[in-house]
């Protein structure tokens, strides 16, 4: 690993909306190879990466069992929507010459290979980019669960959530012109503050197992290596010291 690299393992949990781009609905061929090229310079640097995907851009369960769909049809049809995503992003990965393999929580055999937690750390090990999809593989919990899950399941040093915005704000940015970001928080402030990080099963894994938290902007290319770096992007949540 290069000496000016902060991290040596670290999961990247991508949301399937922002594989969308400026399109209203699936991939953008262009924002793939974007971060395909990203994680691809990672792993040449000598971090090892595992990413959790999210299934968004093609379909939400929750969104459809809101109007009237058995959740956990919904869910379970949410899981392959993120398994579509993840072998996008294996081919994206393997067009920049990055060896990746996708694994899943429920069983498609033919497509890609089941979730173990051994032969998941043996393929991080291998110089492998190994792409977690499915979720956990049942059904009321978020990719955000998964992603703090699988982050502690392989002794990720830290868990990286890669958003539309560049990270956590005092209110709504969008809404409230004055919202200022804030570049630290300790779990504890979070709480306090009533801040949304990402839902309460996940925080609450990333909490009890203290592991941090930094949420930053995928859409500013190189922010992934200024991160591994060490540089202060996004925000950083953190057990209190």
């Amino acid at each position: 690993m290069r000496s000016d690299l902060k991290y040596t393992r670290v999961l990247l949990k991508l949301s399937g909306e922002a594989l969308m781009g400026d399109e209203e609905y699936g991939i953008s061929p262009t924002v793939i190879g974007r971060i395909a090229d990203e994680i691809s310079e990672a792993k040449n640097a000598g971090v090892q990466v595992s990413i959790v995907i999210g299934g968004g851009n093609i379909f939400r369960g929750a969104g459809l069992a809101s109007v009237g769909m058995d959740r956990v049809t919904g869910d379970h049809m949410g899981m392959l929507a993120t398994v579509m995503n993840a072998l996008a992003l294996q081919d994206a990965l393997e067009k920049c010459g990055t060896y990746a393999r996708v694994m899943s929580a429920i069983s498609i055999n033919a497509v890609c290979e089941d979730y173990i937690r051994r032969r998941a750390i043996r393929h991080i090990e291998k110089g492998r980019v190994v792409i977690l999809a499915a979720g956990i593989g049942n059904p009321f919990f978020t990719t955000d669960s998964a992603a703090a899950l699988r982050a502690i399941e392989i002794g990720a040093e830290i868990l990286l959530k890669a958003t539309k915005v560049d990270g956590i704000y005092t209110a709504d940015p969008v809404k409230n012109p004055d919202a200022q970001r804030l570049h630290r928080l300790s779990f504890d402030e979070v709480i306090e503050r009533n801040l949304t990080v990402m839902d309460t099963a996940a925080f609450a894994l990333c909490r009890d197992n203290g592991l941090p938290l930094r949420i930053y902007d995928m859409g500013v290319t190189g922010n992934l290596m200024r991160i591994l770096r060490g540089e202060d992007i996004g925000t950083l949540v953190q057990p209190a010291s």
